[in-house]
Order: C-alpha cells, then sequence, then structure tokens
C-alpha cells in the first residue's frame, strides 16, 4: 500500500530554522547539470526544506532555481529561456505538488519542459495532501500521468520506503535506487 506525503509530514523534516536555511541556499547554489530539478509553487517554500531533506537522503543533489544567479533577478524571457536549459541539463525532475501548483505560472510550463527532455521514467511529482484523504486532486488533468514519489510497502523491503510508484503498472522502484539511473 503507498501513502501520500502531507504538508505535516514535509514539514516535520525541516529541522531548525538556521538548518532550513541552510538546505534551502545549498540547494539554489547547486548547478542544475546532473542534478535533480526540483519545481515547486512559490506559495510552497515552507515544504522545500522538507523536500530536498528526504531528495538528500535517498542521494539526489538537488537544484532549486528560487536564487540561481545566473538567471534574471525578475521573471521574463531570459528568465524562461534559463529554466529551459536548466531542466534540459537536470538528471531528474521532480515537482513538489500541491492545491498551489494549479494557480502557478511556471509549474505547469516546467513540468511540460521536463515531459519533453526527460523520458518518463526521469520524471516524477510529489504530491503534499494537507491531510491523508485528500488524494482526488493529484488525478487532475495532466497530474495522473505521472509516477509518483510515495511512501510504503514495497516488495523485497523489511519496512516502509520512499519509492518512485507507477499506479498504471502498481509498480514502484525505491527513491534512492531511482536517483541513481
Amino acid at each position: 500500500m503507498v501513502e501520500y506525503l502531507t504538508r505535516a509530514d514535509l514539514l516535520a523534516n525541516i529541522g531548525t530554522i538556521s538548518e532550513q536555511a541552510s538546505v534551502v541556499r545549498k540547494a539554489e547554489a547547486q548547478s542544475p547539470l546532473g542534478a535533480t530539478f526540483l519545481s515547486h509553487s512559490s506559495k510552497d517554500i515552507d515544504l522545500l526544506p522538507g523536500v530536498i531533506r528526504i531528495l538528500e537522503r535517498h542521494g539526489a543533489v538537488v537544484y532549486v532555481d528560487k536564487k540561481d544567479e545566473n538567471l534574471p533577478p525578475y521573471t521574463s524571457r531570459e528568465t524562461a529561456i534559463g529554466l529551459r536549459d536548466r531542466i534540459k541539463k537536470s538528471k531528474k525532475f521532480v515537482l513538489l505538488t500541491t492545491k498551489n501548483s494549479k494557480d502557478s505560472r511556471w509549474v505547469p510550463w516546467e513540468l511540460g519542459l521536463a515531459d519533453g527532455y526527460k523520458t518518463p521514467e526521469n520524471a516524477a511529482i510529489l504530491p503534499s495532501l494537507d491531510s491523508a484523504t485528500d488524494k482526488a486532486w493529484t488525478e487532475r488533468e495532466y497530474l495522473g500521468v505521472y509516477n509518483r514519489i510515495v511512501y510504503g510497502s514495497l516488495q523485497g523491503q523489511s519496512g516502509p520506503v520512499y519509492m518512485v510508484w507507477n499506479q498504471d503498472r502498481n509498480e514502484a522502484t525505491e527513491l534512492s535506487a531511482w536517483l541513481r539511473q
């Protein structure tokens, strides 16, 4: 059985305020080349430290574009060109998706780029629910076609693990193995 992560799950992983800032600063300073591009809505900035920590614990080098010094300080055509290049150079693409994602102008565009540049095996969404029972929106429109990062039992593992789950085939790969592929 798989479980989606909740906001509370992600917030439980964030550590102290100085640890949170350090985790995010490191991801913002990272080169996108060969990294895991972490896309998110700016309204979900509070969840980034928890997501970054989960990905790093499983072997990811995480890139977040928020303070990339090579991108313009304001959103523009140049921002779009830069993001397109960074997504193309990244090894994996993960979209932290919440109810806020649908209101973002950039999130669907970044996911569309990843869909074109990455094989389906190299892109995944990490749904974060407000409550464990509020799953319906994760199937909405295009979100339902992507593999998901979830938590649960995986055949061959002794306990629950983070995994990348393909719901159509009901198959999963341990997150650390997926990040190495």
